[in-house]
């Protein structure tokens, strides 16, 4: 993990990783109580069990201390949910759901590292350039958030870090796919 960005493994796939503070039940939490999870993706309730619903919860202007978003996403200033099915749920190390209803899959695997937990995101079924380089950015700036919640520090302001990081996944997704595998591997 020479850099913080995610790469493509596939055209359509995105993986990112993250080395965060342990113990591995608490980043766990992190991922499925409702309450800790509106602190750094989004809320909402959710069934761990296999095929079990979820409703994640968006509400970007009480991720940190940026409240209004920028003009191409004023439409999601009041909120928005994505309705998903739990894949795979096997606690604490691995939790899969459907990303809304035409957005793909994302897993999560959780792997104890000494006192860390290495975590990977991988969301499968992508569309086209243009929403890799939003989604990439959407993943690297939720989990900056999350590292910064975990390390009790002031979260990060989510507008300006995902504009920002938007731009760099485009460039970064204009090289072809096996200079990003090389970036991610560096």
């Amino acid at each position: 993990m020479s850099d913080d960005y995610g790469v493509l493994t596939e055209p359509r796939t995105l993986r990112i990783e993250r080395l965060l503070p342990g113990p591995i039940e608490r980043l766990w939490a992190y991922l499925t109580d409702p309450e800790k999870r509106a602190k750094w993706l989004a809320g909402g309730p959710m069934e761990l069990r296999m095929g079990g619903r979820a409703e994640l919860e968006f509400r970007h202007a009480e991720l940190s201390a940026e409240t209004t978003p920028p003009e191409k996403f004023r439409s999601m200033e009041g909120g928005h949910t994505l309705k998903c099915r739990i894949t795979a749920c096997d606690p604490p190390r691995r939790l899969s759901y459907t990303w809304g209803e035409d957005w793909g899959e994302v897993t999560f695997e959780l792997s104890p590292r000494g006192r860390d937990v290495l975590l990977v995101v991988t969301h499968r079924g992508l569309g086209d350039r243009g929403s890799i380089a939003s989604v990439s950015a959407g993943w690297h700036t939720h989990l900056a958030i999350l590292g910064d919640r975990l390390n009790d520090r002031e979260p990060r302001g989510f507008w300006s870090t995902y504009m920002r990081l938007e731009a760099e996944y485009e460039k970064r997704l204009a090289a072809p796919l096996s200079a990003l595998a090389e970036r991610g591997s560096g």
